[in-house]
């Protein structure tokens, strides 16, 4: 029997899933502060934002409403695409 499993890097953080796609993407509308602040070029003040939004419009129905919250612009939402998804 050959031993070794693939991507068997034990470890500890639970889901770490980070490849791109569905399946290790962040839902918009359940997401937290702290889960928003992990993605990339996003930072607290960032995520609050965020939040504001989803308070103010109930949920994203999609990824491109992310330009309608401040400090998002293109180039934040290219970055974001493929770490973010909206169920």
């Amino acid at each position: 029997g050959a031993g070794t499993a693939p991507g068997g890097a034990g470890g500890a953080a639970p889901g770490g899933a980070e490849e791109p796609g569905a399946g290790g993407a962040l839902d918009l509308n359940t997401a937290d502060q702290a889960a928003l602040e992990e993605l990339p070029g996003v930072g607290p003040v960032t995520a609050e934002h965020i939040l504001a939004w989803r308070t103010e419009h109930g949920r994203f129905t999609s990824v491109d409403e992310l330009m309608e919250v401040s400090g998002i612009g293109e180039k934040t939402l290219e970055t974001l695409r493929p770490h973010v998804s909206v169920r």
